[in-house]
């Protein structure tokens, strides 16, 4: 292999195209001619000395050798834009882009408005913000900082617990009017219920009732749905029960929309974390993130102090 064909070009070029799987698409993105980005796959194939990236008329793939080349890729060039912050924040510059990636309804409802009030502080300072529920690869998808509700296992990542987040049954004033009023766990077996299908074991209700015992209760529904978002709508719309973060309802319950259930029992609660690349967390604009979302999220309804 002749490592000096082995440019930051080239290797930025591959990983986009990786990420994509289209060269159209990287070539109107670059601003260049899909020839010009055939061309650098090529010479960085070369200079590899092995097959990257499969080919076919509609859509590019990794190789196995391309699979391992691109994860080692990632790393380079983000230790490369790395460096760059680090002598950039020798001159006390808080610039530069952060990517986050956020647990969907509480990106939209919550973290997209500390970002906007954390960007009006450091006006420098690009954020992208990726919605999802699902557990990405924070390291392959190029990310910086996750929130995340749950429990996690990634023993990789630096974890910084936020709280933990209260969960309650709310219902609409109409739904409750037309099917009554629940007054104990039991009653919740006769009730329309709204489930997360993307959350294992909706279909049983865990309630700790006022003497501290424990309650598992059948709930079903014909409704199911995998974003919290529309399970909002669905609850809004009069269409059942549900449990559900404080934090995704709150507005919803001072305005009377949704009126909380049987409130001498308690649902668990479930953990708020932040998950930061260990190499990323020494970059000055990531502290400056950090710092300020772990003060800001304790403001938000329903996120209660971490249990030790």
């Amino acid at each position: 292999m002749d490592r000096s064909d082995v440019t930051l070009e080239r290797m930025r070029t591959f990983v986009r195209v990786a990420e994509r799987g289209n060269l159209s698409a990287i070539a109107r993105e670059l601003g260049v001619g899909q020839s010009t980005i055939t061309r650098q796959l090529r010479e960085l194939e070369e200079a590899v000395g092995v097959p990257l990236l499969s080919r076919t008329t509609r859509r590019v793939t990794l190789t196995d050798e391309g699979s391992r080349y691109y994860a080692d890729s990632i790393q380079i060039l983000r230790l490369v834009e790395q460096a760059g912050d680090e002598a950039r924040g020798t001159r006390g510059a808080a610039a530069g882009t952060i990517r986050i990636s956020c647990t969907a309804a509480f990106g939209v409802l919550h973290a997209s408005r500390l970002i906007f009030a954390f960007q009006d502080k450091y006006p420098e300072i690009a954020v992208d913000l990726s919605l999802t529920d699902e557990r990405i690869d924070l390291v392959r998808e190029g990310v910086d900082i996750a929130l995340r509700l749950g429990p996690l296992t990634d023993s990789s990542m630096k974890l910084r617990p936020l709280g933990e987040s209260r969960r309650l049954l709310v219902a609409a004033p109409a739904y409750l009017a037309a099917r009554g009023t629940p007054v104990s766990a039991r009653d919740l077996s006769g009730h329309e219920g709204i489930r997360m299908s993307n959350v294992a074991g909706s279909d049983m209700l865990i309630l700790e009732g006022p003497d501290g015992r424990s309650h598992s209760v059948p709930f079903a529904g014909r409704f199911r749905v995998d974003h919290g978002l529309a399970a909002r709508e669905a609850l809004i719309a009069g269409r059942g029960i549900a449990p559900t973060h404080q934090w995704l309802v709150d507005d919803l319950l001072a305005s009377g929309r949704l009126v909380p259930l049987l409130p001498d029992y308690a649902l668990p609660s479930v953990p708020l974390s932040m998950l930061i690349v260990p190499e990323r967390a020494g970059i000055a604009r990531v502290r400056l993130l950090v710092d300020f979302l772990v003060e800001q999220i304790r403001g938000i309804p329903g996120i209660e102090k971490a249990k030790p």
